[in-house]
């Protein structure tokens, strides 16, 4: 899948700058489906130049002008088309830190706990701003209620599946830890 799918899916919520955008994707799409800002534009052109998406400018005093995104009927259609195909595979984790942990015999432990403690931080602090996306997302309706009658539920679902995936985390790296405490130095 591309980056193509992942910006016509934010510009469902509505007309967005290449800068709010961007914001969507750090808090809702980057535990799936990172981008940098520098991608983001690059695709937004793509899909302007292949009228999936239009582009209008906003005229603004004191700063340059900006340029405001959304969706076309051609672009909700091929969007509709993709969410109805078959996903064509598993997902596949390529993470940095499992490399390390791989690796990590007859390293040093104390780094590597380290390393695992970094990743718990930062695992807390997404679950924090995903916790303040929900709120907001809720308004003040439970769970149940808005999932029987939010115009869409798509945005919580996958907000649901990276605070699950965050929550997992933080157990393994528990978990990690926990192995590293009661191993017996070697040597």
């Amino acid at each position: 899948m591309s980056l193509k799918y992942a910006v016509l899916a934010a510009l469902l919520e509505g007309e967005a700058s290449g800068y709010e955008l961007s914001k969507v994707f750090d808090v809702s799409l980057a535990n799936f489906w990172p981008a940098t800002p520098q991608q983001l534009y690059r695709e937004l052109e793509r899909l302007a130049q292949d009228g999936l998406i239009e582009a209008r400018v906003v005229q603004q005093e004191r700063r340059p002008n900006k340029r405001m995104f959304t969706l076309t009927e051609a672009g909700r259609g091929e969007l509709g088309a993709f969410a109805a195909e078959p996903t064509r595979r598993p997902t596949a984790i390529r993470d940095e830190l499992l490399i390390k942990i791989q690796a990590m015999d007859g390293s040093d432990p104390a780094g590597t706990r380290a390393l695992v403690e970094e990743r718990m931080t930062w695992a807390r602090g997404k679950l924090t701003r995903y916790e303040r996306v929900r709120e907001r997302l809720l308004g003040g309706c439970t769970e149940e209620e808005y999932l029987r009658a939010a115009d869409r539920v798509g945005p919580y679902l996958t907000l649901m599946a990276g605070i699950s995936f965050e929550e997992q985390n933080l157990l393994w790296c528990e978990r990690v830890l926990a192995v590293l405490g009661r191993r017996v130095p070697l040597g």
